[in-house]
């Protein structure tokens, strides 16, 4: 019977164990495609949270002064919601962050002024990795 237990390495050109990480392919590690999305990510960490400042004012506004210019606000900033959670998903499967790392980071982006800050620290860690 096979032994169907799977070793973390894998065996280079030259016949010498690699190590390699679960789940992730060796071209998704590269530099420069981590970069792209880590600047893709910090884009859309930013454009979240004045996004969500914005729709604090509009919250502001329509309760409690009962003044209706920003409605339109809440649907846009869904969508651009939307686009934080898919960068962050990018981001955090080419770095190899834990899924739950990832839901952290996703719902920074629902309280005001965290996702700056999130944005600036995972930023540091990820061009840490980089070097």
């Amino acid at each position: 019977m096979a032994d169907v237990t799977q070793s973390n390495q894998s065996p280079s050109a030259t016949g010498e164990p690699q190590e390699r990480t679960p789940g992730l392919r060796t071209e998704q590690r590269s530099p420069e495609t981590i970069r792209k999305a880590l600047t893709f990510f910090k884009v859309m960490a930013i454009v979240v949270g004045c996004g969500l400042l914005l729709l604090t004012l509009q919250v502001i506004l329509k309760y409690a002064f009962d003044n209706h210019a920003l409605d339109w606000w809440p649907q846009p900033h869904g969508f651009i919601f939307i686009v934080y959670v898919v960068a962050t998903a990018n981001l955090g499967f080419k770095v190899g962050w834990s899924l739950g790392k990832m839901v952290l980071i996703m719902l920074a982006g629902c309280v005001p002024f965290l996702s700056f800050w999130v944005e600036q620290r995972m930023s540091r860690q990820v061009e840490a990795l980089l070097g």
